[in-house]
């Protein structure tokens, strides 16, 4: 299963441009033999201010996935659970998984109601660029524990 990080803005030359390709780079290698990746992020500019234009310039990167909107209203999650939410996927023959991050201030909501599922990394606000961070780290981390990595522990 492909999995995608998709986001408005890009992060430019920054330290945290460097940790989510650590991240995603870490978890392409491990997801290999798990039947998961590439692990991509693909960072989208709107042409236009505002969320409608934003969700213009989204939507074509969404056709036929499985999208989960990362949103401060979202559901949490353990890192254990986040992990066995995407083998279910996985295992059930989603071929695309993609966590959706939108800009500033939130998706439209026509996308947000069209997405099959929520992440929230707890109730603080979050810089997106530290967001997308947490999100590649999770991301990796899932699959170091569904490959048996040691890299997490309870």
């Amino acid at each position: 299963m492909k999995i995608a990080v998709v986001a408005i803005g890009r992060l430019a030359r920054s330290p945290e441009s460097g940790l989510v390709k650590l991240y995603v780079d870490r978890a392409t290698a491990a997801g290999r033999a798990l039947g998961l990746g590439p692990v991509e992020v693909i960072e989208v500019e709107s042409r236009k201010p505002g969320k409608l234009a934003e969700a213009e310039a989204l939507r074509p990167h969404l056709v036929d996935a499985h999208v989960i909107a990362c949103d401060e209203r979202g559901r949490t999650r353990a890192s254990r659970v986040f992990a066995e939410e995407i083998a279910t996927l996985r295992d059930r023959g989603v071929r695309r998984l993609v966590f959706l991050v939108g800009g500033a201030d939130g998706l439209a909501p026509e996308l947000a109601q069209a997405v099959q599922g929520n992440l929230a990394f707890g109730p603080q606000t979050w810089p997106h660029a530290l967001a997308r961070v947490m999100l590649c780290e999770q991301i990796y981390r899932a699959v170091s524990i569904l490959g048996g990595s040691p890299y997490h522990r309870d």
